[in-house]
């Protein structure tokens, strides 16, 4: 297929020219475009990316197929809907090919022009029921609930070890489980909802996905304004569910807990205390809400009682749940500024900002050393700090790449980290000798 200049209905056809970076932020945007899309080059050359010209499904299931097929064999060529800045669909016929710069891809072309409106639904991507379920996924940020599981289950391993022989809660475990994942789950859309409503979000075009700059799931389609934040308050009230049940069975001190997360979920981002924005007390509620207060409250909707023990096992897992938000701020610094969301690494700048990281994994593992010390987990948890080459590769990536898009790594890094790390003193502390 060639989409060279041709006729059609008598008139010339108009080609539509855009070029971006290796995350899709646009970098040229031709008269063609600007008359197809309905955008000026000023409102999108360094402000948007080109996913904002497709359906949100469609960017899901498809895009990363085609640029991988333009990479792989120097162009791709289809059939596609877009969506233009009036919110209408039209179809057109794409070419895409890999741009480069001294031998090195720096993102990538799109050539498109128009097709008669009749060929719309034959032109639409065909979305299967997995990208939906995936789409669900996005909405929701589900694969960071790790952030959430590891801290129940160290509190539930806890509850375990004291109990000895004796019968394990196992349903109060699970409604532990829900309503944490619950709370987690109006956690982020709340966050999005409001880093939206906020202007955050469309101020920061800097993000790397899916680590940074929230979902997105507004941006891409996936769901209305309304529906996201109908979405948190259902899971709000699927935690509150939860919680009640718990209460009935076990007594009111787990109350505090919920009432506490149910806290930190919405305020976080949202007016008037916006707690993201308050130089270092996001950072210390996320701590508090993903370690201690987690693997307290896991503990005492299994025992109805409080200790303190149960409450400092979860420091550092806490610490590095902290970690990912932390290192997950650095790209989205300079935007978050622009909106008053002055978290940590807005605070002290991104390259003293990076020290902020160390001390975060060092008290992790510090933390962990002390409890063992005072027996409050046994010596088998310190399995855990077989952990450290991932948060040693973690903070080498980002104090060498913290202004870079390598930074993914750290990112990912430091999400395996709290992972492994939390899985094995679980496991350390399951273990019986």
């Amino acid at each position: 297929m060639s989409i060279a200049s041709a006729m059609n209905g008598g008139a010339p056809e108009i080609k539509s020219i855009i070029t971006c970076d290796l995350e899709g932020r646009i970098e040229t945007f031709n008269k063609g475009a600007a008359e197809i899309f309905g955008y000026g080059a000023e409102e999108v050359i360094g402000k948007k990316r080109v996913s904002l010209f497709s359906p949100g499904l469609t960017v899901l299931e498809h895009v990363p197929a085609w640029l991988k097929t333009a990479v792989d064999h120097g162009v791709y060529e289809g059939k596609t809907v877009f969506v233009r800045k009036d919110g209408g669909s039209f179809p057109a016929q794409i070419k895409i090919t890999p741009t480069f710069k001294q031998g090195k891809q720096i993102g990538y072309c799109g050539v498109s022009v128009r097709l008669p409106d009749s060929e719309l639904e034959n032109a639409r991507p065909k979305i299967s029921p997995f990208t939906r379920i995936f789409a669900a996924l996005v909405v929701t940020r589900a694969p960071f609930l790790t952030a959430t599981v590891v801290p129940v289950l160290i509190g539930a391993a806890w509850v375990a070890s004291q109990l000895g022989n004796g019968a394990f809660p196992w349903l109060l475990f699970v409604l532990s489980l829900i309503g944490a994942c619950a709370l987690h789950v109006s956690a982020n859309t709340f966050n999005d909802y409001f880093d939206w409503t906020s202007g955050t979000d469309q101020n920061n075009n800097d993000y790397f996905l899916p680590f940074s700059g929230g979902s997105r799931s507004i941006e891409l389609g996936l769901i209305s304004v309304a529906g996201l934040n109908r979405l948190a308050w259902i899971s709000l009230a699927v935690a509150t569910a939860c919680g009640v049940a718990i209460v009935a069975s076990t007594g009111p001190w787990v109350l505090l807990f919920g009432v506490l997360g149910a806290f930190a979920a919405y305020f976080y981002t949202a007016p008037p205390l916006r707690l993201a924005a308050r130089r270092g007390l996001g950072e210390l509620w996320v701590g508090l809400s993903f370690g201690p207060l987690m693997t307290a409250g896991t503990a005492t909707a299994l025992t109805g009682s409080l200790s303190w023990d149960s409450f400092w096992i979860g420091l550092p897992v806490g610490l590095l749940t902290t970690a990912i938000l932390y290192i997950n701020e650095f790209p989205d610094a300079e935007s978050d500024a622009l909106s008053g969301k002055n978290h940590l690494v807005v605070t002290l700048g991104k390259s003293r900002a990076r020290w902020g990281y160390i001390a975060l994994l060092s008290g992790a593992a510090g933390s962990l050393v002390a409890l063992v010390q005072a027996g409050v987990v046994p010596v088998l948890a310190l399995a855990a700090l077989l952990s450290a080459p991932l948060g040693i590769h973690a903070s080498r990536v980002l104090f060498q790449k913290f202004q870079a898009r390598e930074l993914i790594a750290g990112n990912r890094s430091t999400i395996l980290l709290q992972l492994v790390f939390g899985l094995l003193m679980v496991a350390g502390m399951t273990i019986k000798l």
